[in-house]
């Protein structure tokens, strides 16, 4: 009978394994990895980030995260380079090649033109007595002891020492820049974090109509306008200026009431005071706001003017939540 491995205890092994992996790259951070970023930080040109197998995956994934904080960065495949697409580098970019065991045929033939192009080449490889290693200006060292793999063969341990040092190298090269939260929206308006950055309430409330009655209104119109609208609220106005607001619970709490129906007028029943956020508020601050107050809506004002709601179903839509 096979005995079934613990595959809980596989999974602990191989995040520990990897974890100290990790911890073992601090000591790999010295005055050479420095050289790197600075030398990064101070070209004219672009960082071109290049690999073969798991370290081409890896790449890519160090472009993304570079050319998202501020650095230009692109991803050339190192079987590709040598059939044609080293006519990406131009004089002044940054050359990353990584390799784990910085002996593989591709590197072999890249270093080389490299060299001779007048790049400077920066290596990430895992065993520094390799040809990567020994023929870059700057050698980033991603050794490990062992891979998570239990043969010691599949890049696990390997492919993470990378990608942290990739982000090392990024994390640095922002904090030179003095990238703020402002650039990473400008780099990231599509996605949720970018628009709990950018995104104002006046981009949003385009979407949803006015409810509005006067004064003088009466309840069946008040009631009228707020389903209509489907905003649970109605701004009530005095001309062309906000006079106060009526939601669905304002109305409930009237029924509770002993209240003439017949009688009440939209005025009777308001919030003189609303709450209310101006059109170039965040979003996000427009949810914190609905959040500190417990409601789901919130007049929106240009100046004195009433420009439109926004709903707590907006910010959902949008991905703020």
């Amino acid at each position: 009978m096979i005995t079934k491995p613990n595959l809980k205890d596989i999974a602990v092994r191989t995040l520990q394994i990897e974890a100290d992996s990790l911890k073992g790259l601090i000591n790999f951070i010295d005055d050479n990895f420095v050289q790197c970023v600075h030398t990064i930080y101070e070209s004219k040109g672009r960082v071109i980030v290049s690999g073969i197998g798991k370290s081409a995956i890896v790449a890519s994934k160090i472009v993304a995260t570079l050319n998202s904080t501020g650095t230009p960065a692109i991803f050339m495949h190192a079987a590709d380079a040598i059939h044609g697409d080293l006519g990406i580098i131009q004089k002044d970019d940054v050359v990353i090649l990584i390799s784990k065991s910085g002996n593989t045929p591709e590197i072999k033939v890249l270093v080389p033109l490299l060299r001779q192009a007048g790049n400077q080449l920066i290596g990430m490889a895992g065993n520094i007595d390799s040809y990567l290693a020994k023929n870059v200006e700057l050698i980033l060292n991603t050794s490990v002891e062992k891979e998570a793999c239990p043969h010691n063969l599949a890049p696990t341990s390997s492919s993470i020492a990378q990608m942290a040092i990739g982000d090392a190298l990024a994390v640095c090269l922002l904090e030179l820049r003095g990238f703020t939260s402002d650039d990473f929206a400008r780099y990231h308006p599509g996605g949720a974090l970018g628009k709990r950055l950018y995104l104002r309430v006046a981009d949003i409330i385009s979407y949803n109509p006015i409810p509005k009655v006067a004064l003088d209104s009466d309840l069946k119109t008040v009631i009228l306008e707020i389903s209509a609208k489907r905003l649970g609220a109605t701004a009530v106005m005095q001309n062309d200026r906000l006079a106060g607001l009526i939601t669905d619970g304002d109305l409930r709490r009237m029924m509770e009431k002993d209240f003439d129906l017949k009688n009440i007028k939209a005025a009777d029943i308001m919030t003189a005071n609303p709450k209310y956020v101006h059109s170039d508020t965040l979003a996000v601050d427009a949810l914190h706001t609905m959040k500190q107050h417990n409601i789901t809506q919130l007049l929106v004002m240009d100046g004195e003017k009433l420009a439109g709601f926004v709903h707590l179903h907006d910010l959902v839509r949008e991905g703020i939540i």
